[in-house]
């Protein structure tokens, strides 16, 4: 049978099973029975097919109605790292690929202005804090600020001041996503004035062993944070087919749950820079093995896990709440 004609046949009945739920257990068994069915003869004819995965939604929606009342295998805080969070990401991956690629075009900005303009980087960072930072370059310890302040007010002043950052970067989202951007934007430029100081004087890659300890971290997480505000500011722009004030209060949903994610990970930056960044004569491969490891942590599970888990049939229905694929036992769950 040709896919279209197999679509055309079924497709009035699999709307009325997503469309009129029923509480019935003989009527939610047959609808399980047939719709099985359906995607066994899926997966043998059009295993590549957007209908499969269709069909697939299907029958998790219906296998977990039928299965709802039994208890839950896994908890809610362990569902939601290990299923939602990420299903949540592999929805808004463009996303999240425009936000980066929009960050960094302003930190080559950042960068490009600084070498062609002396009196940039002084207009943007401030004359104290670059002759600050000329003064311990001098003294051969370029990277000397991190060591000046007690390591646990440090710790401290610098988690509360990300998160602050990073939930302004979001909110400001409701306006349309122009906020969001303009934080990107000034973050961006900001961390391209900053490493242009280094690599200026010969201290780039040392520059990175020290400070990206705790900046793939924290700038990773800036970058998420601003996804969540253009998410926020395209569920107003761009509602699709709910109402601007539904589509609005999803996109707010969706952003908080980011956000909240997010608040550990800072705090862990600022831990880093609080408590190791100050040894900047640790050994080489200590260095790497946490700049490494923090980068595998965010690409590993904000990029790659969301794909896998898709890959394997889990997906978000409409309300949020995850879909099992029907070829996994609930003890697998």
């Amino acid at each position: 049978m040709r896919e279209s004609l197999f679509i055309k046949k079924n497709l009035t009945r699999w709307k009325k099973y997503q469309e009129e739920q029923t509480d019935d257990p003989d009527e939610m068994a047959e609808r399980f029975v047939s719709i099985l069915d359906d995607l066994s003869y899926a997966k043998t004819f059009y295993s590549f097919s957007k209908v499969t995965r269709y069909i697939n939604g299907l029958a998790a929606g219906i296998y977990q109605r039928i299965y709802q009342n039994r208890k839950e295998e896994i908890g809610r805080f362990q569902l939601f790292f290990r299923f939602e969070l990420p299903l949540l990401f592999r929805q808004y991956h463009r996303l999240l690929l425009f936000t980066l690629s929009f960050f960094l075009l302003f930190c080559i900005i950042g960068a490009f202005s600084s070498a062609h303009d002396e009196t940039f980087v002084r207009g943007f960072l401030g004359d104290e804090y670059v002759n600050m930072t000329e003064r311990n370059i001098a003294a051969k310890d370029p990277f000397g600020v991190y060591k000046q302040e007690n390591p646990l007010l440090m710790f401290l002043s610098i988690a509360v001041n990300n998160i602050r950052v990073a939930f302004m970067c979001y909110v400001s989202g409701i306006f349309l996503g122009a906020g969001t951007l303009f934080m990107l934007m000034r973050n961006g430029v900001m961390l391209g004035v900053f490493q242009y100081i280094f690599f200026s004087h010969g201290l780039g890659f040392k520059s990175v062993l020290v400070i990206w300890i705790h900046g793939t971290l924290e700038i990773s997480s800036i970058v998420i944070a601003g996804c969540a505000g253009i998410i926020l500011g395209t569920s107003v722009l761009f509602p699709g087919t709910r109402k601007r004030v539904d589509a609005l209060r999803k996109g707010a949903k969706d952003g908080i749950k980011i956000m909240i994610t997010l608040v550990p990970i800072f705090i862990m930056a600022a831990f880093l820079e609080g408590f190791v960044t100050r040894y900047t004569e640790m050994p080489l491969w200590l260095s790497l093995f946490i700049l490494l490891g923090s980068l595998a942590f965010i690409i590993g599970y904000f990029v790659i896990y969301p794909i896998i888990l898709h890959r394997k049939g889990f997906s978000l229905d409409a309300s949020g709440k995850v879909n099992i694929p029907v070829t996994r036992s609930k003890k697998a769950l």
